[in-house]
This record gives structure tokens, sequence and C-alpha cells, in this order.
């Protein structure tokens, strides 16, 4: 895996967890890749637990970073959904970071910061998805066969290059691959249309003649 440092694991708790345990020791690098087999607490946003069989991808990224920016999240949802497409798969992007197929969910992502680095959690569904009860899953196998280190060597280098990239071309290509862009979603209870999201990284949602910006929340598609 050129230019990045690989742990590769068993069963851990999960691989955020370990990448914490690496900064908070000072032993933690740039450009490094915790991979495990299975976690025993793999968690997504607000804490929610991640079923982590075997046969899935699960890596956290740990990056050293000279500022935080927030809309970093967009850039590794492409990154994501660029990886697929190179495989012949054709994902979209719920806001602001899960990957769908064909209006599954197939990957998620938690971004989490300790001191100057940032870490990226990212989960894929290969060989098994799991059952939620407020959305539907699905896995790669599905669509298209991959090998686990095909898919972790291709997602390396698109990290690489869209984590680089400037925010107007990130935003662009995001806006590409939107869920439900121009349509009626859901938004606290409210039906509202999905513009899309601005140069600050804002979702842009509009109610009639009322625009409405957020930074955070969950929409329903």
């Amino acid at each position: 895996m050129a230019g990045y440092k690989l742990i590769s694991l068993d069963k851990i708790t999960s691989t955020q967890a370990y990448a914490h345990e690496l900064i908070s020791k000072g032993v933690a690098a740039d450009h490094t890749a915790i991979l495990a087999e299975s976690q025993t607490a793999g968690r997504g946003r607000y804490r929610r637990l991640w079923v982590s069989p075997r046969g899935n991808l699960y890596v956290s990224f740990v990056f050293y970073i000279e500022e935080r920016d927030p809309r970093l999240s967009y850039a590794v949802a492409v990154a994501i959904a660029e990886t697929l497409i190179s495989f012949g798969i054709k994902p979209s992007i719920k806001w602001p970071n899960d990957i769908l197929i064909k209006g599954k969910k197939v990957s998620g992502v938690l971004i989490e910061y300790s001191k100057d680095f940032v870490i990226i959690g990212i989960g894929i569904n290969i060989k098994s998805n799991p059952n939620v009860a407020k959305y539907e899953t699905t896995k790669l196998d599905d669509y298209v066969k991959i090998s686990k280190s095909e898919l972790l060597a291709s997602l390396m280098k698109s990290l690489d290059i869209w984590m680089k990239r400037d925010f107007s071309i990130v935003r662009k290509k995001w806006m590409e691959l939107a869920a439900g862009l121009n349509e009626i979603i859901k938004y606290r209870g409210r039906m509202v249309e999905l513009m899309g999201i601005n140069e600050d990284g804002a979702l842009v949602l509009r109610n009639g003649s009322e625009y409405i910006m957020t930074y955070a929340d969950e929409i329903s598609i």
C-alpha cells in the first residue's frame, strides 16, 4: 500500500479506538491505515453501532492536519464514491457522507479529531450487510466481485487525490453524486427541497421562499 503504513489486525473493539490510542501514546504517524477483520464495538455517527462481521472493510485512516475543516467529510464521501465507480458501480451520496447503491446504504464514514490528527473511519459492506430498521442496506457482492485488498488500495489512492482537491471541485463532484438533489426530502419533520451544499459546506434546503442552512442534523430521502 504505497505511501501508507498499514496496521492489519484480526478482531478488535474498533479501528477508531485503536487510532485514538496511537495518538494518545504519541506514536501515531501520518498516512497510517488501521485495518480490522472484525470489530466488537464498531461505531458510526452519533455513536451508533456499526455491525462488523468478517468479510467487510473496516478501516481507520490517520492523517496529520494543520487545521480542522468540516468540509473534509465531502471529500471523503467523493473519494469512496469514486473508488466504487472505478469498479463499475454507480453510487450516490446521501448527505453528508453515506454511500448508497440504488438507494441502499453500502458505506458509512466517521470523522474524528485528536490533537494534530484527523481519524477517518470507513466501513464498506463487501460480503454481508446488516438489517437496519431505519433504512435499507446492501453489499458490493450483489453487484461486483472485489477483493478487500483491491478495494483498500483503490480507496487509498482516491483519498490522496480528493483530500488535496480544492473544495470547489469537491463540491461540484459531490453535487453530481448527491442523492435527492432538487427533490423533496424530510428534515426535522418538514418536507423541504434539497438544493445542495454551499462553499462553506452547509447543506442548503428550501421551503417555499425560505432557505435553510445546516451543518449537522439528518435528512430522510
